[in-house]
């Protein structure tokens, strides 16, 4: 092979080689949701999810003392929130909406979603002992963060983000 040859053949793989790195940042990989510290930005959680998970939050209210339920479901990069339970009404917590009374737990259940957020902030407390709930999976958000105030948010990770 003369060096001509060798320089085309040279040229064509970089040119390939290039466009296969643009591929993959192109192409939509996994989203997740990350729980990031809102101050230095560290991320402490990264969850895999799909459009349609479940995102909640379970924790005990500072001031009642009882069990509080707030569910999400994941739509694209949004979190809708989607359902509320609550066994009293306190600071917080919808006192001017229909909610349905089940076993002694307050439901509110609505038929349009209640928020849409890009970024959910949390502060884990321990006395709250606020625990994340992903698809069922269940996450101790005090201990992963060490009780730090963070955000949370849906992250869609291109295929090449992924590799690195």
């Amino acid at each position: 092979m003369n060096h001509r040859s060798r320089s085309t053949v040279l040229v064509v793989a970089v040119a390939v080689g290039l466009v296969a790195v643009g591929v993959a940042a192109a192409v939509p990989g996994e989203s997740v949701l990350v729980v990031e510290d809102i101050e230095t930005g560290e991320v402490y959680l990264s969850v895999p999810v799909d459009d349609g998970s479940t995102v909640a939050l379970e924790y005990t209210h500072s001031v009642e003392k009882s069990r509080v339920y707030d569910e999400y479901r994941v739509d694209g990069t949004t979190l809708v929130n989607t359902r509320m339970e609550f066994e009293s009404y306190g600071w917080g917590l919808p006192a001017r909406v229909n909610v349905t009374n089940v076993n002694g737990t307050l439901v509110y259940d609505p038929d349009e979603p209640i928020t849409e957020l890009e970024t959910l902030s949390v502060s884990p407390g321990r006395i709250a002992s606020h625990t994340l709930l992903v698809d069922g999976q269940r996450h101790d958000l005090v201990a992963a963060t060490d009780a730090s105030d963070v955000r949370l948010y849906v992250d869609r990770r291109s295929l090449i983000n992924q590799l690195s």
